[in-house]
């Protein structure tokens, strides 16, 4: 077996010999394992802590919404127990409804004060009196998801959970202003999972081919530049930047209005976009977001809209996508980073009841529809009438196994009692936390960096993209720039931090961002990390400037 100190010597051996060129052939979640392998090293030789703000899992979590799952969970078992209890052999029934709702009050009145169990009580009464429960139904399917004892039933979603969940994004997605309807919602496992049955749905239903055209609006997150240009999708992609810059050299992270004017073009079939951006962190302003709505109604009717709106709840007043286009958009929302559960794989896939999917199926050629009714057909005797929303359950599960689709009901459980946990924060105060642990960790970075910092109320400061080369232009000069890049590769930037500080960023070019920049997560260090980064890309600056200097006298 390879010691310890025979892992260390091949690892460094690897880092130290891979070359820069190699490297740009990794997507930026991959290429971080390398840097975190270089980032290990240094931090050994130097007696420090490593700093990985390369991953966007928060470094905090939601404890009142999981206490109550918890407490939840004793409740369920003792109504498990009523029913049938063999405590020799460990065996206990399954939980019945007549009555439940009134012995969960008696548990929760039993149990010591707490925000748990005040939670509990709360989203009793939420449920029963603004949504309109039936309290016993409302409980048992709590109780039921708890201990897991069934499939989920309806697969889509659990009636009461869907309801809830509704509730919750229209508070937060929709700025408490849905549009009319009803948003249909598919539980799925995480945000990622939700991409991967969306895109392999589109293919299956013949609403988008292989080489088609969509649209991303870059930079954005790498799996969706990624996935298009896999072989089973093999899709043309066109870019709708955030090219737009300030007057005073920095990205805005916003699109200019020629970007988003491509659209216009028929030949893009749907346009792919994280909102806020990841990694420029912004939402799209109000202008930007009116120009869209109207070039879909007035010119691209037939656009279809993939919004990512994960992190939504980290800017004041923010409105998704699917709530100006509800026709149009289909809405992926992931609680991984809101409520520190990136482990628990808590998402959905929201499409509102009269959407834009639904009618191009029910126009597809012929031959396609009489396909599509037979791979369908054994789940449903009407097939043609098939939503796409419930074609996506079927296809997660290749539909031979649509019986057994769906989120697992305690990952169900615990989604409802988060958006619960979050209804019933009337001052929003933990939503207010998180923002401001952002947003001080971001003002550490830039006191490291000796820069100050610019206002922007659209900022979710989850993350910082920082240009170097934007900045470098602008505050030392374009002799400057184009000295760097005649001599070092972009990759050198993070490469240098990895090595010289022991911190590791992802590299902006990985999201199709501006090559000589990096992004740094800003949730999931502690804050006393964030100075040090700044202080780390701040030397790696100031060696660059040194250099080109030099290199200038000696001339």
């Amino acid at each position: 077996m390879e010691t310890r100190t025979e892992t260390e010597t091949r690892v460094r051996e690897r880092t130290d010999t891979t070359t820069p060129r190699e490297l740009h052939k990794l997507s930026p979640f991959e290429l971080k394992d390398t840097l975190i392998e270089m980032a290990d090293e240094s931090a050994k030789t130097r007696a420090a802590v490593m700093l990985n703000a390369g991953r966007g899992n928060p470094n905090w979590i939601a404890t009142t919404p999981r206490e109550a799952f918890f407490l939840m969970g004793q409740f369920a078992l003792s109504e498990s127990r009523r029913t049938w209890n063999e405590p020799e052999v460990g065996l206990a029934g399954m939980p019945k409804s007549p009555d439940i709702a009134r012995r969960l009050r008696d548990f929760l009145d039993a149990q010591e004060d707490s925000a748990a169990v005040r939670l509990l009580r709360d989203s009793l009464e939420h449920g029963v009196r603004e949504l309109g429960f039936d309290e016993d139904a409302f409980v048992w399917e709590l109780t039921d998801a708890a201990i897991g004892d069934n499939y989920p039933v309806p697969d889509r979603m659990l009636v009461h959970a869907e309801r809830i969940v509704q509730s919750y994004l229209a508070k937060e997605m929709c700025d408490g202003r849905p549009p009319p309807g009803r948003f249909d919602l598919f539980a799925v496992e995480g945000g990622t999972a939700a991409m991967t049955y969306i895109f392999r749905s589109l293919m299956v239903n013949g609403l988008l081919q292989k080489g088609d055209t969509i649209a991303l609006g870059t930079p954005i997150f790498t799996p969706y530049l990624e996935i298009p240009r896999l072989e089973e999708f093999d899709l043309r992609t066109v870019d709708i930047r955030q090219s737009e810059m300030t007057e005073e050299g920095r990205h805005s992270w916003q699109y200019p209005e020629s970007e988003l004017r491509k659209l216009e073009d028929p030949r893009i079939k749907a346009f792919f976009v994280v909102h806020p951006g990841n990694p420029g962190a912004t939402a799209m302003r109000r202008e930007s977001l009116d120009l869209l709505v109207d070039t879909v109604r007035e010119k691209r009717p037939d656009l279809l809209l993939l919004t990512d709106d994960v992190y939504g709840t980290f800017v004041e007043g923010f409105r998704s996508l699917a709530a100006e286009l509800p026709h149009n958009t289909l809405l992926v929302y992931s609680y991984s980073k809101h409520f520190g559960c990136t482990g628990w794989r808590l998402g959905v896939v929201a499409l509102h009841e009269d959407n834009i999917l639904d009618d191009m199926i029910a126009r597809l050629p012929a031959a396609q529809r009489e396909m599509l009714e037979e791979r369908y057909g054994s789940i449903t005797l009407e097939p043609e009438r098939l939503k796409f929303i419930d074609r996506m359950v079927a296809d997660s599960r290749a539909v031979a196994l649509n019986h057994t689709a769906g989120l697992s009901l305690p990952q169900q459980l615990q989604m409802s009692l988060f958006s619960l946990f979050a209804l019933l924060d009337k001052d929003d105060a933990y939503k207010k936390r998180c923002r401001g642990i952002c947003r001080e960790r971001l003002a550490a970075l830039y006191q490291g960096l000796g820069v100050d910092l610019p206002e922007d109320p659209l900022r979710s400061a989850y993350y910082q993209t920082l240009d170097l080369e934007a900045w470098g232009r602008k505050h030392v000069g374009k002799d400057f720039v184009e000295y760097e890049e005649a001599r070092h590769d972009p990759l050198d930037i993070v490469l240098a931090l990895a090595r010289r500080h022991g911190v590791v960023l992802l590299n902006g070019s990985g999201f199709e961002g501006p090559e000589w920049s990096a992004r740094v997560s800003l949730a999931n260090l502690d804050d006393e990390a964030y100075p040090r980064i700044g202080q780390g890309l701040k030397d790696i600056v100031i060696r660059a400037i040194q250099e080109w200097k030099g290199r200038e006298l000696d001339s």
